[in-house]
């Protein structure tokens, strides 16, 4: 299934970085971007992602290095290596560095975004494909979601917290956490968007009350 997934971008083309960045966001995807292998490298040891999306071809630190390196740390994060080369050899070498997958330039975007979707399954626990507590019911392939058979029109901010609380199955979600899974690394840690998130999220749930806070550690969906 898909969840909420957290995407490095690495790419030296900064105006493709940018719409493939673009592109994911409106997938619902969490997505920083940086333009060099050292940037990337750093970023990645501090940061979770699912799914690093490496062009091979980078100044400086070579995407190359930016794989075997993720690979020695045992990074979860799974990589797709873009690349101009295209023949078999080339793609061949990139698969035995450890790139998970690898997509020639140019490529069609939504092509690119299955790839990715299929990666994120792969470094992601085993869950339904359909989330379903309380009445709340979401399918995150179609991207709908409903309680008690009243479609519910939100956000991909709404959905993507809605998704967090759900996959938790009733355990409780720090703010940090959803900070870190539907947001990006520019978001104010110290913003009060995950509150007032919630708040549009209950709103639209509607009663009885099914978000519970829990004092200093989070939120969680009522489980009865």
């Amino acid at each position: 299934m898909l969840f909420c997934m957290r995407v490095l971008i690495v790419e030296d083309e900064r105006v493709l970085a940018d719409t493939i960045a673009d592109g994911f966001r409106e997938e619902a995807m969490a997505v920083d971007v940086v333009y060099d292998g050292e940037d990337a490298l750093e970023r990645t040891s501090y940061n979770d992602y699912d799914v690093v999306v490496l062009d091979r071809d980078l100044p400086g630190v070579h995407g190359d290095d930016v794989c075997r390196e993720l690979v020695t740390r045992r990074s979860p994060a799974r990589v797709l290596m873009l690349t101009a080369a295209a023949d078999v050899d080339d793609r061949v070498d990139g698969l035995s560095l450890g790139a998970d997958d690898y997509l020639p330039k140019p490529f069609v975007f939504s092509e690119l975004v299955a790839r990715v979707r299929a990666l994120a399954r792969r470094s992601g626990p085993v869950v339904p494909p359909v989330l379903e507590l309380r009445g709340i019911r979401l399918d995150p392939y179609r991207r709908r979601a409903a309680r008690d058979g009243r479609e519910l029109r939100l956000t991909k901010k709404e959905f993507a917290v809605l998704e967090e609380l759900l996959r938790a199955d009733g355990g409780v979600v720090s703010a940090e956490r959803l900070l870190e899974r539907a947001w990006d690394e520019n978001i104010d840690p110290f913003s009060n968007i995950v509150r007032v998130t919630m708040a549009t999220l209950r709103r639209k749930l509607g009663g009885p009350p099914v978000i519970e806070t829990v004092t200093g550690s989070g939120y969680r969906l009522e489980a009865r």
